[in-house]
């Protein structure tokens, strides 16, 4: 049975904004909606209780995907946490799918959303053209996920030193427009890699 439509959960409206422009490259034609949260803390406070709602109801050939940053903590503990709160709802995630057809994807961004941005940086430089070419090769930026001292946070440092978002970074603004322009197959952001190829394996399911 082929999967119709995807249920999206993220922390926060970039996110939203990004994968408003992502998804559709990625799903063909599986309808989404995607819904945001006050931050990273009140989506896992919500959601085990937004799990068992869906336990309810949930149709066959629906998924959910629940997207999140990893900020500073450890990958292994957070998955775990949301792998949990999804066996505890009785819905099966794709990690056990072997055990039985699978419900629920959990995806984590690491560190956070901007480590897209650097993955891919010719999608950056379209967008904002004055962004420096050479950011991409400089050791700091090479490996996306292992940036230290926050993504979001280096990422504004390049685009104020370049002349943009001098009052601050405009999250939901750069989301869209990067995004716009992202390629989903091709990004040094092994996260990246890792939620595009499960969304590509939903659309081929």
């Amino acid at each position: 049975m082929s999967v119709e439509h995807i249920e999206v959960l993220v922390e926060e409206p970039s996110m939203e904004a990004a994968l408003r422009q992502l998804l559709p490259r990625l799903l063909k034609q599986t309808t989404f909606a995607i819904y945001t949260h006050q931050g990273k803390k009140d989506l896992l406070l919500k959601l085990p209780s937004r799990l068992r709602g869906y336990s309810r109801y949930l149709p066959d050939n629906w998924r959910i995907v629940i997207l999140i940053d990893r900020d500073n903590e450890d990958c292994i503990t957070l998955k775990h946490k949301l792998e949990k709160f999804a066996h505890d709802s009785g819905l099966r995630t794709r990690a056990s799918k072997g055990k039985g057809d699978y419900k629920v994807i959990n995806r984590i961004a690491v560190e956070e959303l901007e480590s897209w941005y650097f993955g891919d940086w010719n999608a950056v430089r379209v967008a904002y053209p004055k962004m420096p070419r050479a950011i991409a090769s400089k050791a700091a930026y090479r490996i996306p996920d292992e940036i230290v001292g926050g993504t979001w946070e280096a990422f504004e440092r390049v685009a104020k030193k370049a002349g943009y978002f001098e009052s601050g970074l405009r999250k939901i603004e750069a989301a869209s427009e990067i995004a716009k322009h992202m390629k989903v197959t091709d990004n040094n952001s092994r996260s990246f890699q890792v939620f595009c190829e499960a969304m590509l394996g939903i659309s081929k399911e």
